[in-house]
């Protein structure tokens, strides 16, 4: 009797584990076909109440606590009204798309300010959050709206930015009010996507230009023949491959490769002279890079002012909104960016003890 027993529990602890182990893979299936269905989400913040709570958090702290109390009340009185006025104009709004009436004047009519931020690599491989992000934009926004791009890029493949740039002249053909924001580089690429603005802001010590077209090919051709290892090189058509890493080149293939980029680099001069016509596209398109004041001086950007000035500035007569599509990352990409970080960190902490000068 007592074996049943202890059988009767082993068989209960045995069913109950392999239930619990049947729920967990059913778990994780089910979150993995989620994940497949959707790589990523939207986020969006309404940066003017951020900005609101930091101010009266810091008006609060800024006076006695008598007064701390009679303003806390003030502040609670006046988002009360704020919120009656919001409900106020929501359900009118309603009514009159539901009575088909266009009688609202531009003046009932709050513009809105959209936030992107966009800092690219080489690949520029973010062009695929920008244009979920511009697409979201395109199906709310107005011409009484803008949308900033706070631009971080030192440029890279020449497709990869070609079609960034396409993504923002998206928002120029709907009459939506462009502005790029240069805090720190917006060089080759990058500013191939900044000419696209309406306006340019930058930083002063930001860097600007590069108006230019660079590749470089190393060639293990020698070092290969000297370990007497042969490179079969076949192509079809002349000019299938102009130059090879592990190949012989010859003058005619670099001739061809030097042409090629030529072509580009007059390529990128015209896209540029198209958006800013009144610059001395010869005079800057020499592969340049600027400091910010000194790109202002010649043209490229339009105004010296950091994003943040003009987000403090902008958010008195807009309400101001950073759309953001968030990519869902794989568990050996997130170990591989906590792994860059932890270089980087090193790496300033090696900067910061060293003797030698450094920016």
């Amino acid at each position: 009797m007592e074996l049943l027993s202890e059988y009767g529990i082993f068989l209960a602890k045995t069913i109950t584990f392999v239930l619990a182990l049947l729920f967990v893979v059913v778990t994780i299936i089910n979150l993995t076909s989620k994940q497949k269905k959707s790589n990523g989400r939207l986020e969006i913040t309404n940066l003017s109440a951020q900005f609101k709570d930091v101010e009266d958090e810091l008006q609060l702290h800024l006076v006695s606590e008598d007064e701390a109390k009679i303003l806390e009340k003030e502040q609670q009185k006046a988002e009360k009204k704020k919120h009656k006025a919001e409900l106020k104009a929501f359900k009118k709004a309603h009514k009159d798309k539901a009575n088909d009436n266009d009688a609202s004047t531009e003046e009932d009519i709050e513009p809105r300010l959209f936030v992107i931020d966009f800092t690219a690599g080489i690949d520029a491989k973010e062009v695929a959050s920008l244009r979920e992000e511009i697409t979201a934009i395109l199906f709310v926004a107005t011409e009484h709206d803008e949308v900033l791009v706070r631009l971080e890029s030192g440029g890279g493949v020449v497709h990869g930015y070609g079609l960034a740039s396409s993504q923002l002249e998206r928002l120029k053909q709907a009459n939506i009010k462009l502005t790029i924001a240069v805090d720190k580089v917006a060089a080759s690429g990058g500013y191939m996507m900044a000419c696209i603005a309406d306006h340019i802001i930058a930083a002063p010590f930001a860097i600007v230009g590069s108006i230019g077209v660079v590749a470089q090919i190393p060639n293990f051709n020698r070092l290969l023949k000297k370990n007497s290892i042969d490179v079969e090189h076949l192509t079809a058509g002349k000019f299938k491959r102009t130059l090879t890493m592990f190949g012989e080149n010859d003058d005619a293939g670099r001739a061809k490769f030097q042409q090629e980029l030529e072509e580009t680099h007059v390529l990128f001069k015209d896209f540029v002279s198209s958006h800013r016509p009144a610059l001395d596209i010869e005079k800057i398109a020499t592969g340049e890079h600027w400091f910010g004041t000194h790109a202002y001086e010649r043209g490229l950007v339009d105004t010296l002012q950091t994003s943040d000035d003009y987000l403090l500035k902008a958010n008195k007569s807009k309400t101001i909104y950073i759309v953001k599509y968030v990519v869902r990352k794989k568990l050996a990409e997130k170990l591989a960016q906590a792994a860059s970080m932890a270089i980087s960190i090193s790496l300033n902490k090696f900067l910061q003890q060293s003797k030698y000068p450094h920016l």
